[in-house]
C-alpha cells in the first residue's frame, strides 16, 4: 500500500508559481506511477498530469502543458507538480494519487490551490 501526503498549496496571483509536493509512504514507490489531479468548486475532479515509474514517460491535460511539470524522485519518494504561469482557472484543490495497475487505487487528502486575477 501507499499512502500520500501533498503540500506546497497556497494563495498566488495570477502569473506567479507554486511548486507541489506530495510525499510517500511504502517501499515499493517506484512501481506506481503517479498523477496529479484538481477539483474546482462545484465541478468534477480532471487530470492534470502523470509520470510513469522511472520518470521516462509523462503526460499532461492540453491546458497545463507548457506551463506545468511533473517530476518525481524515487529515492526520496515524492512526487511533484511545478506549476509556473498560473492562471486564476488553475484555482482547485490538487490531488497526487498512485497507480500499480492503470488505475488510480490511493489517493492524497489534497491541497488547496488559489490563484487570484
Amino acid at each position: 500500500q501507499v499512502q500520500l501526503v501533498e503540500s506546497g498549496g497556497g494563495l498566488v496571483q495570477a502569473g506567479g508559481s507554486l511548486r507541489l509536493s506530495c510525499a510517500a509512504s511504502g517501499r515499493t514507490f517506484s512501481s506506481y506511477d503517479l498523477g496529479w489531479f484538481r477539483q474546482a468548486p462545484g465541478k468534477e475532479r480532471e487530470f492534470v498530469a502523470s509520470i510513469s515509474g522511472t520518470g521516462s514517460s509523462t503526460y499532461y491535460r492540453d491546458s497545463v502543458k507548457g506551463r506545468f511539470t511533473i517530476s518525481r524522485d524515487n529515492a526520496q519518494k515524492t512526487v511533484y507538480l511545478q506549476m509556473n504561469s498560473l492562471k486564476a482557472g488553475d484555482t482547485a484543490v490538487y490531488y497526487c494519487a498512485a497507480a500499480r495497475t492503470g488505475v488510480y487505487d490511493y489517493w492524497g487528502p489534497g491541497t488547496q490551490v488559489t490563484v487570484s486575477s
